[in-house]
């Protein structure tokens, strides 16, 4: 099997382009490299310098490689970004998807794995969220994800389509051997922005609000690792004669704000200062997955489920950063 990956040098990609090899699985990696890291990309893959909004560079990869599946990873994922430039977010993600599907039915391959996101569903109902929980996304991103996966499904209908869409939740952490990780410029999640503060790159963190209805009044979310998201990935090639639809991805635990700080600290035994502000708008208090649909469907199981343990692989990665 040889299995394109749009996005293979960004965090999620790379990991999942290295199990997929070590599971003896040919790999051509497509980046643009605009948010994505060259080195991140595992030597044992083909790589090509690719984009979505430019139709001939994708064609040129499926008339020189036989591709049987895509796993597509190419996005912009800023939330904040998604609202104050929403064309960049619909005209990348929407259309460019739409024209990396151009290719793919031109050559026929009609298997894909889609990076989505839980932020499909808007503000929660309840929690933990099931994939059955109503999709109201509150942001362009979100949006645009949604759209993405309306639109496999009406391909399902027409063309044949065999999809699976895997509705993230936070991911965290880097590879066990501290190789690849966690690289974003600029840089929005908790854990990294936590350890920048611990080897004295940053001042403090800033918690967004400590008066939510939670046990500590921090908000409370779903920590899933980078490798646990990369081996589900490679499940879903294995399904997709199987099954079409989206699943959830994530631990089913909630971990607060300050529980990722103290578990940092803890890690470390270095001192974390935060201080806190205004709540953001938009912010629910709590977004922690139910994942028994991907666990049943995929035979999946995380293997991270101790924040201490995925704190300490982003650690590890930290102080021995090569990108």
């Amino acid at each position: 099997m040889k299995v394109l990956v749009m996005g293979g040098a960004g965090y999620i990609g790379s990991h999942t382009v290295r199990l997929l090899l070590d599971s003896q699985i040919d790999v051509v990696v497509a980046d643009n490299l605009i948010y994505g890291h060259k080195e991140a990309i595992d030597e044992r893959a083909f790589f090509v310098h690719a984009d979505l909004l430019n139709p001939l560079s994708l064609e040129k990869i499926f008339e020189i490689h036989k591709i049987d599946a895509v796993i597509h990873f190419a996005a912009f994922a800023y939330v904040g970004e998604s609202v104050n430039h929403p064309q960049k977010y619909y005209y990348n993600n929407v259309v460019g998807t739409l024209n990396l599907l151009d290719a793919m039915l031109k050559h026929n391959v009609k298997k894909i794995v889609f990076s989505s996101t839980c932020a499909t569903y808007g503000e929660p109902l309840y929690t933990p969220i099931d994939e059955l929980h109503r999709q109201e996304p509150i942001n362009p991103y979100g949006k645009s994800k949604l759209m993405i996966e309306k639109i496999f499904f009406d391909y399902e209908q027409a063309y044949g389509l065999q999809h699976i869409s895997l509705r993230y939740f936070n991911a965290a952490g880097a590879s066990h051997d501290a190789v690849i990780g966690e690289s974003h410029d600029p840089e929005t999640h908790l854990i990294p922005l936590v350890l920048k503060v611990i080897k004295g790159e940053r001042a403090d963190i800033k918690i967004f609000g400590d008066d939510y209805e939670t046990a500590d009044g921090t908000c409370v979310r779903d920590y899933i690792h980078v490798e646990d998201l990369a081996s589900a990935h490679v499940l879903s090639l294995g399904k997709l004669n199987n099954f079409n639809g989206c699943l959830n991805l994530g631990t089913g635990i909630g971990v607060s704000v300050k529980e990722v700080i103290k578990s940092a600290e803890e890690v470390t035994s270095k001192r974390c200062h935060f201080s806190v502000i205004a709540k953001r708008a938009g912010d629910p208090a709590k977004l922690y997955a139910d994942n028994r649909k991907a666990i049943d469907v995929l035979g999946w199981e995380p293997q991270y489920k101790d924040i201490k343990d995925i704190i300490h692989s982003a650690w590890k990665w930290e102080i021995s950063k090569r990108y």
